[in-house]
Order: C-alpha cells, then sequence, then structure tokens
C-alpha cells in the first residue's frame, strides 16, 4: 500500500520546499515561537552548583530526540545571578554550537528546565504543534548548519534562527503529521538498533576467534602448559613465549619535521595503518631529500613489515606488501621486521590485534588526551611463538573466519544505511506534503517506505 499525495500542490516559495499542498501556509519561525538563550552560572562558585535543584542543560543534551535528564542542577541562586532562564516543558531546544555536529541539533525538553548561552529556547506559540516543528527542524538539520558557516563551531544565533522558514498546514494536520512520524520513525528505530547490536556481535565474535587462535591454536586436543604470562594463560606445549624483541625488531620512526608536496613519496602515519594493509591513498606525501631521511637506518617499509601505531590510535597495525610503491614512515609510528624469514606477518599482526597484546598496551600506555606507549615498551610486549609453519595456518584460519565476519558485518551497515535513508526520506516527506498522512493506519507507512527512498 501507497501513501497518497494531496490532491493539489503550489510553489513552495523557499529553497528548502520546492513544492507544498495547496491549502498550507509558511512563515518565519520568529512568527511562530518565542526563541531565547540561556546562561552558565560561574563554575568556579561552589555555592551556584553544590546542592542545586534547577535543572540546566548543556549543548551535548540534543543528542536524543526527547531530552529526560539534565545535564546539571544549579541553585536558586546562582539561577538570580546568571542569565538562565525557566524553559516551559514541551518546548524545543537547539544547541547553537557545539562539537562535532552538535550545531543545529534539536530535542524536545519533557520537563522544565534553564539551559546555557549556546542553546536557544523554542517555544512554540498556539499556532504550529511542537513535536511537528521538531520533525520539521530534523529534517532541515544541515540547512540550518549552512546558514551559519556549516561545520564551524560557532555562528548560529537567535536571530538567524528566527529567519527559519517553516511550512504551516492546519494545526490538526500537524498533529497528525507528528504522530505519523514519531510511530513510524519508532519502528524503523528498532530496524535500526536490531542491525547496530548484530555489527557489536560480529565485531566480538571476531575479536574472539583472533584471540582464541593466536594464543591455543586450532588443535583442541593438543596438550596445553603454563605460559607464565597472567593474562595469556596456558599455551600449546611446544610453542614459546617471549618478549617481541626476540622475534621481531622494533625501529622508531625519524623525529624530523618534513616537507609536504603535492606529488612525492608517501608518508604512512597513524591513519594509515588502520586495515590488514597499509593504505596510502590519502597519505601526506614528501620530497625525496626528505624520503632519504625517513628511511635511514634500516627504516625502508619493505614487504612483509609492519607498520605499528604508538601513538593516539595505539596497537594499529597493517601491513606492508609488494604492491606498495616506495613509502616512508611518518611521525608516531614504528616499524616491525621478523628476525627469522619464515615467520609469518599475517600472524603477528593477529597477535598484534588480540586481546593478549590490546591488554598489555592498556597497562603500559601513557597520556590523558592523547594516549601513547614508547618503543621499548613495544619491544618488550610478550607475545606467544608457535612454530612458522602452525602460524601460516592459524593466520589463514584467521583472515578467512575474519573475511567471512566482515562480509556479514558490511550486509549489516548497509542495512543502517539503508534504513537511515528511508527514514530520512520518510520524514522530509511527511513535513513538507509529499504524502498525505491524514487518516493513515498505523501499518500504512511501513509499505511505502521503498517508495518513499526512490
Amino acid at each position: 500500500m501507497s501513501l497518497r499525495r494531496y490532491a493539489e500542490y503550489k510553489a513552495g516559495g523557499f529553497s528548502w520546499a520546492a513544492e507544498l499542498p495547496a491549502h498550507w501556509s509558511t512563515a518565519n519561525l520568529k512568527w511562530l515561537c518565542h526563541r531565547y538563550s540561556g546562561g552558565t552560572p560561574d563554575k568556579n562558585k561552589l555555592e551556584f552548583w553544590e546542592g542545586g535543584t534547577i535543572p540546566w542543560l548543556n549543548s551535548g543534551a540534543v543528542n536524543d530526540g526527547r531530552i529526560y535528564e539534565a545535564s546539571a542542577y544549579i541553585t536558586q541562586k546562582a539561577f538570580e545571578n546568571s542569565n538562565a532562564k525557566w524553559i516551559p516543558p514541551g518546548a524545543l531546544v537547539m544547541a547553537l554550537a557545539g562539537q562535532g555536529k552538535t550545531k543545529g541539533m534539536v530535542a524536545q525538553l519533557m520537563f522544565a528546565s534553564t539551559c546555557n548561552q549556546s542553546m536557544a529556547a523554542i517555544v512554540p506559540s498556539e499556532r504550529i504543534d511542537a513535536r511537528c516543528l521538531y520533525w520539521w527542524l530534523v529534517c532541515n538539520y544541515q540547512n540550518i548548519r549552512n546558514m551559519a558557516g556549516g561545520d564551524l563551531r560557532d555562528g548560529l544565533n537567535l536571530d538567524l534562527l528566527g529567519t527559519i522558514p517553516c511550512p504551516l498546514p492546519p494545526l490538526a494536520e500537524q498533529m497528525g503529521i507528528a504522530a505519523f512520524l514519531d510511530r513510524e520513525t519508532a519502528k524503523i528505530d528498532v530496524l535500526i538498533a536490531e542491525q547496530e547490536k548484530l555489527i557489536a556481535l560480529l565485531a566480538e565474535k571476531r575479536q574472539a576467534i583472533i584471540s582464541h587462535a593466536v594464543a591455543r591454536g586450532l588443535n583442541p586436543n593438543v596438550p596445553m602448559k603454563d605460559s607464565g604470562v597472567e593474562w595469556l594463560g596456558e599455551v600449546p606445549v611446544h610453542w614459546e613465549v617471549a618478549a617481541l624483541k626476540r622475534y621481531w625488531s622494533v625501529t622508531d620512526c625519524k623525529h624530523i619535521t618534513a616537507e609536504f608536496v603535492d606529488d612525492g613519496y608517501p608518508l604512512a602515519s597513524i591513519r594509515e595503518v588502520q586495515s590488514r594493509f597499509v593504505s596510502l591513498d590519502t597519505a601526506k606525501r614528501t620530497t625525496r631529500h626528505f624520503y632519504e631521511q625517513l628511511i635511514e637506518g634500516g627504516r625502508k617499509p619493505l614487504p612483509g613489515d609492519l607498520i605499528f601505531s604508538r601513538n593516539a590510535t595505539v596497537g594499529e597495525v597493517a601491513q606492508v606488501n609488494e604492491l606498495h610503491p616506495p613509502f616512508a614512515m611518518g611521525q608516531d609510528v614504528c616499524l616491525l621486521r621478523p628476525l627469522y624469514e619464515d615467520w609469518s606477518s599475517d600472524f603477528m599482526q593477529a597477535v598484534i590485534r588480540s586481546s593478549i597484546v590490546v591488554e598489555q598496551l592498556k597497562n603500559i600506555m601513557v597520556g590523558s588526551t592523547f594516549k601513547r606507549v614508547n618503543v621499548e615498551e613495544i619491544r618488550n610486549l610478550q607475545v606467544p611463538a608457535p612454530p612458522p609453519d602452525e602460524q601460516a595456518k592459524i593466520a589463514e584460519f584467521i583472515i578467512n573466519e575474519t573475511n567471512r565476519l566482515d562480509l556479514l558485518k558490511t550486509e549489516a551497515e548497509r542495512a543502517v544505511n539503508l534504513l537511515n535513508e528511508r527514514r530520512s526520506a520518510l520524514i522530509t516527506a511527511a513535513v513538507t506534503g509529499q504524502i498525505d498522512v491524514r487518516g493513515t493506519r498505523p501499518q500504512a507507512a511501513a509499505a511505502s517506505l521503498d517508495a518513499i527512498a526512490a
């Protein structure tokens, strides 16, 4: 069953809606809502915050469609000595600034509260339904951001918000649109949550397969022995367990500031080592002069080497293969090279990505904002060492199993993307009148999602 369109349309009158149902009107937000921002009491005054009972919101509160909890509580004295103002329940709040994608996000307040100066309270008049307005603003999130510099942190203000054009269906229709979207997006959200749960389970299973294979091997009947390492436990009796430096050399990158050029030698830094093989597609490049300096002292990456991130994304690791063009290590990485010709790079990469090494790295990383680990600590990481032929078999098993799981993950991610596209299309179609939801039965919308997305 498909949702029908209205019988008659007219030009929308603004770029955000090419056409609207003929009986709808429009108005700028300033004629439909009361807008004001809040304030932040002095955070150095404990009497403004300790024992507070008045709800207060910061811009992070808009991450969900409805707000049920305060970010913090302020005291009555703080309320009286700041620009904080009461916002009634049911009103909307929008982030005027914020890190990442926060700016322009909107949510509906489910209790009376105050907010900081980086948020706008949007209190609808009797002409517009708050929930319908919420869905219109959600639909135009990017348009609202573009009014004030796109991805720049700041820029939105109350005056700009007042210029937002809004479709204005009859009030009863507004309420019907809001109820329709609340109901139908909730159904889609359940499907998205199921796929996201599957993605998380696949990631857990992937990690478990890697960690078990590199610590126990593939033969469930092999005799075991105590590894002598608490976080490793038992290993097959014929395996060795020793410091990484016994089997692999670890060489730090060259600490020089290279010149970047558009066409030159690629540099592999922490961004380039997050897959099985080093990815140089978007790597920064340098001149031959700096390239030759950066590869001095045995630092030229060769097929079979591993590039290991030791800063920020600590533990990420990727291989060098024979298809890579000449490149050098950038900053914050080190080069691992097998000391024995028949040792498996795939196996050691799996060990480094396993819980065996992950747990060790957690204990040796330093730094608060950006975690890092020094080269000597990397050299002393305890790793299992099966015979080379067994390493190769374990590596092949891991590659086959993780490829299978990665395919399932890709399918689940594709499903999430498709559901999000359908959700956005449904919202846009409803708030611009491209579908007539009057009298729609709860089961009608789901059947028309494909047509809307198309």
